[in-house]
């Protein structure tokens, strides 16, 4: 029996280095998107953060702006449910 059994293929998920300033807000980005694509547990392991990580709500905040004005319902409704 193979160890790693079930899991697929490790993601590149072309993240800035976790001491860039931008690191929470493009976690925060990848967060989400990967909840779009049913993935989130991935984009936690790579980031660091988890689901609902109150340190990102700011960021997750301006997603929801930008998702409203760009009429992306289906992030504006992920990163509202981050937000609870």
């Amino acid at each position: 029996m193979k160890e790693d059994a079930g899991s697929g293929p490790q993601r590149d998920f072309h993240l800035p280095h976790r001491d860039d300033p931008g690191f929470a807000a493009a976690a925060a980005a990848l967060l989400l998107e990967s909840a779009r694509e049913g993935d989130t547990a991935a984009a936690e392991d790579a980031t660091g953060f988890r689901w609902g990580d109150p340190s990102l709500a700011d960021h997750v905040r301006e997603i929801v702006q930008s998702a409203d004005a760009s009429g992306d319902e289906r992030l504006a409704q992920l990163a509202r449910r981050f937000l609870r």
